[in-house]
């Protein structure tokens, strides 16, 4: 019972200048055909796409709603839901015109004195604020496929799939764009601990997904402790270079690299290409493993078109599979221990520090629609008058609107039984907008 996505990164919708229009736009619309011609020909069931970062180059509301268009087309070429993708914000996702000069202030004292600052701006509400603030349009874009971005400095992301009785994978997206903002260097960014304390669960194995390699953050020896200890696969974007790479040094715990290249990188050179993968995670019985099967594409200019990519899995085959020490545990029906080694040191952990699993996957299919058209296709004057309309804003409310009261609004609707009312206004927003 495998489960199959199609993996992008880097589509960096809004970069085109001049002729990089026409070319982009070309291999756009290949991308969408080869996917839909690769998946028909492997007869896959695709369960989703996933994007891991860089949706948009600039972070406005207008890139973010032609990749929308565009996901759309791809979901529907690959057979899944328009629904379901799922994303992590990139350095690109961010809107550099939003970052305030107390912005810029905070970033540079966190540069400063390091992870101390970093959490004491979390936690207080305004500073909080004023860091997020540049992500306002990536906000609602990973809101409409229901994506969670943690606004206290965790997870942007959190979805579980079954692959077999008591076998799952948890795929996990990891925000790493809080500390860019223009001339952010290797080294400058952070996870911090609210991300980087991964949960370990017996029979659940961990697909990480986070825009930027790891030697990019400076807490990057405490976040691959984690990661390399208690995740299985991780999944990163931004340096436009595909790679797969498997690290199996540690006994029942091998860890799956994949770089994913740029779908669209700013210039096609015989450095950067442009690449995408096909997926499929699965469990194998035989030795209790997680199997990870991967189909890479990228751009021939011979053929002017999306071919196989002969050099990728030189070094892995595929599929590969991975000792896996959490299905073994299930096995043996314990919880797994967590593992320690030279590379995962007990670091403290303050209790609100901890992870937080925010289950996404339980969202019924009509309502997943509306979130999608309310918070993506919508801009927040329409979701605004809607709200009003419905007479659903709370008593309280006082004339702001925050991303997390819009979304608490929307889900007492659904609970009421207010699901057909909001459908009909979202609609009305629309006909109304096109004529």
């Amino acid at each position: 019972m495998g489960v199959s996505f199609v993996h992008l990164s880097d589509i960096h919708f809004g970069q085109e200048k001049g002729g990089e229009l026409e070319t982009h736009n070309d291999v756009k619309e290949r991308l969408l055909a080869d996917a839909a011609t690769q998946v028909k020909k492997l007869n896959l069931r695709i369960d989703g796409i996933i994007v891991t970062g860089d949706v948009a180059f600039a972070g406005k509301a207008s890139e973010f709603k032609e990749a929308g268009r565009w996901l759309d087309r791809l979901a529907q070429g690959v057979g899944c839901g328009e629904t379901a993708v799922q994303v992590v914000p990139g350095n690109h996702d961010i809107d550099r015109s939003e970052i305030s000069g107390g912005c810029h202030l905070m970033l540079k004292c966190i540069l400063a004195e390091g992870e101390p600052a970093f959490d004491r701006y979390l936690n207080d509400s305004a500073d909080c604020e004023t860091l997020y603030r540049k992500l306002g349009a990536y906000f609602d874009f990973a809101e409409g496929y229901n994506c969670f971005l943690d606004k206290k400095g965790g997870i942007a992301s959190n979805k579980s799939f079954d692959l077999a009785p008591g076998r799952s994978i948890r795929i996990m997206g990891l925000n790493s764009s809080l500390m860019c903002w223009a001339d952010e260097e290797e080294g400058n960014l952070f996870l911090g601990a609210r991300q980087r304390v991964l949960p370990i669960k017996a029979g659940e194995e961990l697909v990480i997904l986070c825009h930027h390699p790891l030697h990019w953050f400076n807490d990057e020896k405490k976040a691959r402790g984690y990661i390399r200890n208690r995740a299985r696969v991780l999944m990163t974007g931004h340096e436009h270079q595909p790679s797969v790479v498997v690290d199996d040094k540690k006994p029942g715990r091998d860890l799956l690299t994949i770089a994913s290249g740029a779908a669209i990188p700013p210039h096609a050179t015989d450095e950067y290409g442009y690449t995408y993968n096909i997926l499929t995670f699965d469990w194998d019985s035989e030795i209790d493993a997680l199997k990870v099967s991967i189909i890479p594409r990228t751009w021939s200019d011979d053929e002017m078109d999306f071919i196989a990519d002969e050099d990728l899995l030189k070094d892995t085959g595929s599929p590969i599979l991975l000792s896996s020490a959490n299905f073994q545990a299930a096995a043996k029906q314990i919880e797994p221990e967590v593992p320690e080694g030279p590379d995962e040191i007990a670091y403290p952990v303050a209790e609100a520090d901890r992870i937080v699993i925010v289950e996404e996957t339980t969202v019924p299919d009509r309502f997943a629609m509306v979130l999608l058209r309310f918070f993506r296709d919508l801009s927040p004057p329409q979701r605004l008058r809607i709200l009003v309309h419905l007479e659903a804003l709370p008593p309280t409310w006082k004339g702001t609107m925050t991303h997390g009261m819009e979304r608490t609004v929307v889900d007492k609707l659904m609970k009421d039984g207010r699901l057909a009312q909001l459908e009909a206004e979202i609609e009305r927003e629309q006909t109304a907008k096109s004529e």
